[in-house]
């Protein structure tokens, strides 16, 4: 399965008639939120409108040319104002890979570093997001030497992930310096010298480090949509006297929209992950193809939803 979904996302063609089939639109339509920001605006604004807070991807990742990682850069300069203009959350996430990371630690460093003068022009927070393990350390890298730009001024978070064996150290050494980390369990296929291969393994690593990070990480955002692990997170919080406040839920924009809307409602703090771009095809297919389980884990979020309402 996981060559056929790579073979397909090349074939933008496919991407194409998908976005034009009525069969297959909704389901675009429900996990992307439009090609451009101008499209995806009315979904953020009812994304605010009924409580929830947001984080915006302009998709796109491993550019072949400093030409696609330099546009990538512009267009998340020219968006960060119109989402304070139209008063929605001024807050993104980003990919290394896009800022062109394969083509030179100079290039991704000069567009890094644009993006976080721009938010920190508008009070805003960036989001540097993790791939593959082969990207981690310079991730953590850059991320050090760039924060500076927003001392003052908006912040600059990472991600962690519970799959690679390396991050309860990560996660330490991130709190000592007061990073703001989001947790996810990784949906990158990586060897078993690196990572744990078993689920329970990757979810007992998350426990682990989520408890670590409501102790005494900065405002740490946990994103999972997996109703255990929530509320454990829950439970323990209110174990330990830890409010709403000091941490938030992640979850991506269509998906477990009944788990969003429970957590809402009980009080606890929700920021949806949404992206857009014309390059959701190739995102779409490789998330899926990095891990085969998750065309499953869509069409069991789809059924969940339905049984619940």
């Amino acid at each position: 399965m996981r060559a056929v979904l790579l073979a397909l996302s090349h074939r933008r063609f496919i991407g194409r008639l998908a976005t034009r089939l009525p069969f297959t639109r909704p389901m675009v339509a429900r996990f992307i939120a439009g090609e451009t920001l101008e499209a995806a605006l009315p979904a953020l604004e009812r994304i605010r409108a009924a409580g929830f807070h947001t984080t915006v991807d302009i998709l796109g990742e491993a550019v072949r040319s400093e030409a696609a990682a330099r546009a990538a850069a512009a267009a998340y300069v020219a968006a960060i104002p119109v989402l304070d203009d139209q008063g929605l959350d001024h807050n993104v996430s980003l990919k290394l890979s896009q800022m062109g990371l394969a083509l030179g630690l100079d290039l991704v460093r000069e567009n890094v570093a644009r993006v976080l003068t721009a938010a920190a022009a508008a009070g805003a927070f960036v989001r540097i997001d993790m791939e593959d393990h082969t990207t981690t350390d310079a991730t953590l890298e850059l991320w050090r030497e760039l924060r500076p730009i927003m001392a003052g001024s908006g912040d600059v978070g990472v991600v962690l992930q519970s799959a690679l064996r390396r991050t309860p150290a990560d996660a330490e050494a991130l709190i000592a310096e007061g990073a703001r980390v989001r947790l996810c369990k990784g949906a990158y296929r990586e060897p078993a010298t690196v990572a744990h291969q078993d689920k329970a393994d990757v979810d007992a690593a998350f426990e682990a480090v989520m408890r670590r990070l409501l102790d005494d990480g900065t405002y740490p955002a946990l994103a999972t949509h997996d109703d255990r692990i929530a509320d454990q997170a829950i439970a323990y919080a209110r174990e330990r006297g830890i409010g709403p406040e000091r941490f938030e839920f992640q979850m991506l924009y269509g998906v477990r929209r009944d788990l969003q809307e429970r957590l809402l409602r009980d009080g606890w703090t929700v920021r949806i992950y949404v992206p857009f771009g014309g390059q959701w095809y190739p995102y779409f297919m490789r998330r899926l193809a990095e891990r085969p389980a998750n065309v499953t884990f869509l069409i069991g979020s789809l059924w969940r939803e339905r049984r619940a309402r």
